[in-house]
């Protein structure tokens, strides 16, 4: 075996030489067939093998882990500072102005009142200072906490609007300069919810809200909240320099010599500015802690770089943030630790404003696509049927400025669909099949007409909505979804949505042919033709019906005759097509379908025939297309005589004789021949003559190989030897070198091996049966020999072991399909009554 880096695009293609070819197509290892039954123990036994490990992952540590500390140290610097305030408010109003109004000096009233205002005032108004620092979140996206910057970036944005009111046509090269400018801050604009199509809102944005109908630039909420942290900074920086002032002056009036009411009134006043001190420096020790944390240690951009989130994801972690630290403050200070970013997400996705669910959106679908965060967010998401809901629900959006919003939840469902038990509890919820459908954009133009069909129309991206984006996700979505069996019906149920997939199959010739194709250009296509796969594979009722329905849409099988056609560039495509078609002839009327659509059998033959370029090695991807055509030819002539009487006119017979040589083909070419030569009627034996050319090769394998290739070749061997005398059977025999009590010996020793049916060849004890009796009846010298060898025995041991494993063609998972017309047990007894007639 050798590796191959192809330099046509093709990464890591592996090429087999053709002695490796022999080797797998004994076991015919491409894949499931639909020739032999498919059991889920195997599956599991094989992932469990392919996936042995540890059972339990590392834990990941939440970035969001950093945050939640800070906060709780910042809200234990805050509380404290206000436990003092409070304090100090209680000694002055209690105990200075209760008890020293009147003795007091006057500049130490007028300190302590001041003192009082500003102090009283910040310890009243926290919460509504939070509240105006929460909203500010909104907009403060680049400058953080170091309001001096965002002011000066407002400054700038007032003198660039009237500078462009007076010259509104720039030169050119300004103009780019600022559209590079402008292009690194699309995100946070989204954020601000900039209305770019000037859609009217109909309630405010907390941050834009003129509080004064003058001067409406400065009284908006979020330039409030920076005013109110510079006040803060002023306010404090006030309270230390009086405090300062009279604690190192210590002028607080003289007290004369026998005056009882002044006498303690030092020791108060003292006080009061050791705890107005005290309380200052710890609101500033705060701020210098959150600034040094923020501005220096630049904690909010590590942990949203950890957090994946982007630049526009930094207002995100600094609304966290302000939500974790408001709880610090205003309950108990334990409570922000509660918090993480998933459960954020979810919050802000149900709420009504549109900034909160933008915001909500990115961060779950963020943790969602990471491979470090996304199997608990996923798995916080899936129990929680109210998020579901909701993203559900978003999927209907179709509002321009909510693109994102949508596209995000369109990416987040089609992680959670990953999940079986996640993908049945998003399509349990009512109308979510119409909204994972309302993605997919595209549709037929009404038509009056009852003799006509209405022409496609293709919606290509438009300048400011990426379609193709929604398109991809949704057909993900769906194949997704498919994997589970009710899902799967639910989809064939929904209304129009199966024709709006078959829609999506159709690709242009001058598309398939092109050379430099990039992979997105034929993604929706690859995906469309997955979910179509993954539908008409589908087992047991459901199954015949979606395989009915969709084989009914006109444009099904001729879309997919195009890619077999014209897609010799693409083979990845051409296998989905082939598969399609193999799955759809489980059902008779899609059969029939398939083998009266012009070109469909023609180009499987082909693909099936195709003469090797390089007889050397052979592309595994080339060779699996090859081995799936081989196939779905098979299961197209099973129990149909006119898809046999279109394969003859095709004058392939001796092709396929020769096919029976070939490593690669010899399996499904067997098939072919067998089935042909079951199905094709009487009136055909002249077209079929030349099968008899086949029979030294036939023998020859029958005696030398085993498993899967000795079953097709012990079924085809009886009826390529009908169409020989007695007399050409001998000589066919002597040209594969083989006697016919070699070849009865061998047939003992099949009965013998399989004492009991197998899954991988379940009918290679029928077929021996069946070649043994032509055997008896073309010359009774060998019933003597069966009997030498014991074949009575073998047969009577059959009798006690068949199955309804050996009673059918084909299996659609483990549920057999088109039984055998002759049954195992009427075989059987044919085969001993050959024996017992002799005696």
């Amino acid at each position: 075996m050798v590796l191959h880096n192809s330099a046509e695009g093709e990464e890591g293609s592996i090429r087999l030489q053709i002695s490796d070819l022999q080797r797998l197509s004994e076991t015919d290892s491409v894949g499931n067939t639909m020739f032999q039954p498919q059991t889920s123990i195997e599956k599991k036994e094989s992932n469990t093998s392919a996936s042995v490990g540890p059972l339990t992952k590392p834990t990941v540590r939440a970035p969001e882990k950093k945050l939640t500390l800070f906060a709780l140290r910042l809200a234990v610097l805050e509380k404290a500072a206000t436990g003092l305030g409070t304090l100090g408010f209680i000694w002055a109003t209690v105990v200075l102005l209760g008890g020293f109004a009147i003795t007091l000096d006057k500049t130490d009233f007028w300190f302590i009142t001041i003192i009082l205002l500003i102090e009283g005032t910040r310890i009243f108004s926290r919460s509504h200072e939070l509240e105006w620092q929460h909203q500010a979140t909104w907009s403060i996206t680049d400058a953080g906490i170091n309001s001096f910057r965002a002011l000066k970036m407002s400054s700038s944005f007032i003198f660039g609007s009237i500078k462009a009111f007076f010259k509104p046509v720039l030169p050119v090269r300004k103009h780019s300069q600022r559209s590079r400018q402008t292009a690194g801050t699309n995100d946070a604009r989204n954020l601000r919810g900039f209305n770019v199509q000037g859609k009217t809102t109909r309630t405010w944005t907390s941050s834009e809200v003129p509080l004064l109908p003058y001067a409406q630039w400065v009284f908006r909420a979020r330039h409030i909240s920076k005013l109110l942290y510079w006040l803060q900074l002023l306010s404090a920086s006030a309270c230390i320099a009086l405090s300062l002032m009279k604690l190192i002056k210590h002028n607080y009036g003289d007290v004369e010599k026998g005056d009882t009411d002044k006498r303690n009134r030092q020791a108060a006043l003292s006080v009061f500015y050791s705890l107005a001190l005290a309380e200052a420096m710890l609101f500033l020790m705060e701020k210098t802690y959150c600034e040094y944390k923020v501005s220096y240690c630049k904690l909010l951009d590590e942990v949203n770089k950890e957090c994946e989130l982007g630049p526009s994801g930094l207002v995100s972690i600094r609304r966290f943030f302000y939500d974790a630290y408001s709880r610090c403050v205003n309950g108990s200070i334990f409570d922000g630790l509660k918090m993480d970013m998933v459960s954020f997400g979810m919050d802000l996705l149900g709420s009504n404003s549109t900034d909160e669910q933008l915001i909500g959106a990115k961060i779950l679908c963020q943790f969602s696509m990471s491979p470090r965060y996304s199997d608990d967010t996923l798995q916080k998401i899936g129990i929680n049927i109210s998020v579901i809901e909701r993203l559900v629900e978003i999927l209907n959006w179709t509002d321009p400025d909510e693109e994102v919003i949508r596209r995000s939840a369109a990416e987040i469902l089609s992680k959670l669909a990953g999940k079986k038990q996640n993908s049945i509890r998003v399509a349990g919820i009512p109308g979510a099949m119409e909204s994972i459908s309302s993605l997919l954009q595209t549709s037929r133009s009404s038509s009056g007409a009852c003799d006509e069909i209405s022409e496609k129309k293709t919606h290509s991206d438009h300048a400011n909505y990426g379609l193709s984006t929604f398109n991809h996700l949704g057909l993900l979505i769906l194949k997704k979804l498919a994997r589970d069996h009710d899902n799967s019906g639910k989809i064939g149920n929904t209304r129009g949505l199966l024709p709006k997939i078959i829609d999506f199959t159709h690709a242009e010739e001058v598309l398939l042919k092109a050379e430099n194709v990039t992979p997105t250009q034929l993604l929706t296509l690859k995906r469309s033709l997955q979910l179509v796969k993954r539908l008409v594979s589908t087992t047991g009722n459901t199954g015949n019906i979606l395989r009915r329905e969709i084989s009914e849409i006109v444009f099904t099988i001729s879309n997919i005759r195009d890619i077999l056609r014209h897609g010799e560039k693409h083979p990845n495509l051409q296998l989905l097509g082939i598969e399609i078609l193999s799955s759809l002839a489980l059902e008779e009327e899609a059969t029939e379908r398939i083998g009266g659509t012009g070109g469909v059998l023609k180009e499987l033959f082909n693909i099936f025939l195709q003469k090797e370029k390089e007889r050397e090695e052979i592309v595994v991807t080339n060779r699996e297309v090859i081995t799936r055509a081989g196939e779905a030819l098979a299961m197209l002539v099973l129990e149909s005589r006119n898809n046999c009487h279109r394969i003859l006119k095709l004058c392939v017979v001796d092709s396929l004789v020769v096919a029976l040589d070939s490593p690669l083909i010899r399996i499904n070419a067997a098939r072919v021949l067998r089935n042909m030569c079951t199905y094709s009627g009487k009136n055909c034996f002249n077209q079929l003559k030349g099968i008899a050319n086949a029979a030294p090769t036939v023998l020859k394998e029958i005696m030398s190989e085993e498993h899967k290739l000795k079953e097709v070749m012990v079924g085809l061997a009886p009826h390529v030897l009908s169409f020989l005398s007695p007399e050409e059977s001998s000589l066919m025999f002597e040209r594969a070198r083989v006697t016919e009590a070699e070849l009865a010996y061998e047939l003992v020793e099949i009965l013998r091996k399989y004492r009991h049916p197998r899954i991988k060849v379940p009918r290679i004890r029928r077929f021996a049966i069946e070649l043994a009796i032509w055997m008896m009846k073309d010359k009774p010298s060998n019933i003597q020999i069966f009997k030498q060898l014991g074949m009575e025995k073998e047969l009577e041991h059959v009798l006690e072991t068949t199955a309804e494993l050996e009673s059918f063609n084909i299996f659609s998972g483990t549920v057999g399909m088109s039984r055998h017309n002759t049954t195992i047990h009427s075989l059987v007894e044919t085969a001993l009554e050959l024996l017992t007639d002799d005696e």
